[in-house]
């Protein structure tokens, strides 16, 4: 008598149906908070960028929740990765942003510390480096450091860095 097996193991049970389509009820959610800046550099069908649009003016909870059952079941068409991706890139909450936001405060504290031989590294790492205000920075901060004066120079530093990280991300 030849055996019957059953394999179920591709086939997803109605509660982990139920569970992907909460998540992309979540993530719709979460992209109507997004700034429009941030939304045109995602991959979003044009009826998602219509509905994310039209977000706002659903202010009754009711009418609000359907429209984010709407939103989730758009979000059904789209490249999720991708877009999960440029938010943790910039979300403050997730791994990756506090890890990208480390690693220039490193570079930040090598450009002081360092010199020329940091600064060659990072040009190197950074081609697209305004090399003569990135110099004047570093010099600005080395001399308040050497002064004991507060770190505003530092923090210019700082911002011209992540600038330059954002735009080679394609983030701006």
């Amino acid at each position: 008598m030849p055996e019957t097996i059953n394999d179920f193991s591709e086939e997803k049970s109605k509660s982990q149906i139920k569970r992907e389509l909460h998540a992309l009820q979540a993530l719709g959610e979460r992209l109507t908070t997004l700034k429009p800046d941030l939304l045109a550099r995602m991959p979003l069908t044009d009826a998602l960028r219509r509905a994310l649009a039209e977000a706002p003016k659903h202010t009754a909870n009711a009418a609000r929740k359907r429209h984010i059952q709407f939103l989730g079941k758009l979000m059904r068409d789209q490249d999720v990765e991708a877009i999960l991706a440029v938010i943790d890139q910039v979300d403050s909450s997730t791994r990756e942003y506090n890890e990208r936001f480390h690693a220039l405060e490193r570079w930040r504290d090598r450009l002081i510390g360092e010199g020329d031989g940091a600064l060659e590294n990072f040009i190197e790492t950074y081609p697209d480096t305004d090399r003569q205000h990135l110099r004047g920075l570093i010099r600005h901060a080395q001399h308040e450091a050497a002064h004991n004066k507060p770190p505003a120079a530092a923090r210019k530093l700082f911002k011209y860095l992540r600038e330059l990280d954002e735009v080679q991300r394609g983030l701006r």
